[in-house]
């Protein structure tokens, strides 16, 4: 298997929510075909009629809670996810059928969410999240101008039938395992943050200047998001009627800061901040998706406010994070829709687990137990949203997964690393077995578990 050679910032994606798979990827694909399309002779897209979109998988199963529909068409419209205004998709919510002009450099058409198609949810597409967008002509019978497959794998990723990934630099160090992550690391004396650095720097052709300040971007939008989630009372949109919590849940934790210890209550409402601005569609970060983008906040939040670490040292664990997202990627999956929630929420509270243990002083072995023990606490977990929205169980999931990842550390640093028997590769393994040998109603279609157990109004 070749090295991994991923950006910190194909993990870390600012965006609106509630899903990287189902609004990211999608809107990203969109906006990927409308500047293909206009990339097209003249003479081609004279007979441009209309577009048509449909969708496969948990894309179709689940797409109406999630808003993939408005998303696509906003990728259409010419918006990127980093650009994208939440005001934007909630008008397209609103007036789904409304109709609203593409320009293809000459020729007008009109889009609203009558091009957009639920197709079969069980299909041979290679990927479960699949997009089939074509550029029709006014003939029925005749092939699409353009006709492309995408392929949304979690996280925002998308890929694209019959496409080379583009050419990227030479990891400096590379690993494709933690095993192998660990030798590089001991055989050039390095800091785990600083071979995350080292081979952003290599992959990307940017300076660590610019590296850094993107991660302090990063950092700064997942603060916001939990600023904006205190702040913020009402109910979430959709037909479940979920009144928002996360600022009670604060409140009532610093009365309880007279008598008891609170870290976990002040924890649980920053996990539930970001959880619940991701399931209104507003701006979060995928960590590694938007289902789990509350886990790291929280944690990064704890860390500033209760645990007086240095912003250096928050810095450092996020890159520390980035490395356990990418293996569990490379080696595994982090999509809902493929490997069920363990591979979202499992994978964001390993990635969280390592952050505090990077960020408090701790080498690579506790790191990766840290890491490892949360994931093991999560491997079978299902991903069943009620009524197909990004709300239960997965805001309750951020909350109680971000102690989990806190408990983990908490073990990890307290062990013997020569004690521990399982490895994160290991652990990584196993949720991909689990994932492969788990029901497609587990994985991202609300056709098992608490989404046919729990009613929607």
């Amino acid at each position: 298997m070749p090295a991994i050679d991923l950006s910190v910032f194909d993990l870390f994606k600012i965006g609106p929510g509630p899903s990287s798979s189902h609004t990211i990827g999608p809107m990203k694909a969109g906006y990927e075909f409308i500047q293909a399309a206009r990339a097209l002779p003249a003479e081609a897209l004279a007979k441009a009629a209309g577009i048509e979109v449909r969708l496969y998988g948990s894309l179709s199963a689940t797409g109406k809670g999630h808003g993939t529909d408005r998303a696509v068409l906003a990728g259409l419209l010419g918006r990127s996810p980093e650009s994208c205004s939440p005001d934007f998709l909630d008008d397209l919510a609103r007036t789904p059928l409304a109709g609203r002009p593409v320009d293809l450099g000459g020729v007008r058409l009109m889009l609203n969410a009558g091009n957009v198609i639920f197709d079969a949810v069980e299909h041979d597409h290679p990927f479960n999240n699949t997009l089939v967008i074509r550029l029709t002509t006014a003939d029925p019978q005749a092939a699409p101008l353009l006709e492309r497959e995408y392929y949304s794998v979690g996280g925002g990723f998308i890929q694209i039938k019959g496409q080379e990934e583009p050419p990227r630099g030479t990891p400096l160090y590379p690993y494709g395992t933690m095993a192998e992550l660990k030798e590089r690391l001991a055989e050039n004396d390095l800091s785990l943050p600083r071979l995350i650095l080292e081979n952003e720097m290599a992959v990307t052709g940017a300076d660590e200047t610019t590296v850094m300040a993107g991660v302090d971007t990063i950092l700064r939008v997942m603060d916001a998001a939990v600023s904006a989630g205190l702040a913020a009372e009402g109910v979430l949109p959709g037909p479940i009627g979920l009144a928002r919590k996360a600022k009670r849940i604060l409140e009532r934790s610093r009365i309880k800061s007279q008598v008891q210890e609170t870290i976990i209550g002040h924890m649980c409402a920053y996990a539930f901040a970001v959880a619940e601005e991701n399931a209104a569609g507003h701006i979060i970060v995928t960590a590694p998706t938007c289902g789990s983008a509350g886990i790291i906040p929280a944690m990064a939040r704890i860390m500033r406010t209760r645990l007086s670490l240095p912003e250096q040292s928050i810095r450092e664990g996020l890159l520390a994070a980035a490395a356990i997202g990418f293996l569990a990627k490379h080696n595994a999956t982090i999509a809902g829709a493929e490997g069920g929630c363990q591979a979202e929420i499992g994978v964001a509270s390993a990635m969280a687990a390592a952050m505090l243990a990077q960020a408090s002083g701790y080498g690579p072995h506790v790191t990766e137990h840290a890491a490892e023990t949360a994931l093991e606490h999560h491997l079978g977990m299902t991903c069943d949203p009620v009524g197909g929205y990004v709300q239960i169980p997965c805001i309750e999931r951020n909350a109680v997964s971000v102690v989990k990842a806190y408990t983990a550390f908490i073990i990890a640093s307290d062990e013997s690393p020569a004690t521990h028997k399982v490895g994160l590769d290991q652990a990584i393994a196993a949720m991909m077995d689990t994932g492969r040998d788990m029901s497609c109603k587990y994985k991202e279609t609300a056709q098992g578990g608490l989404a046919v157990c729990v009613a929607t109004c």
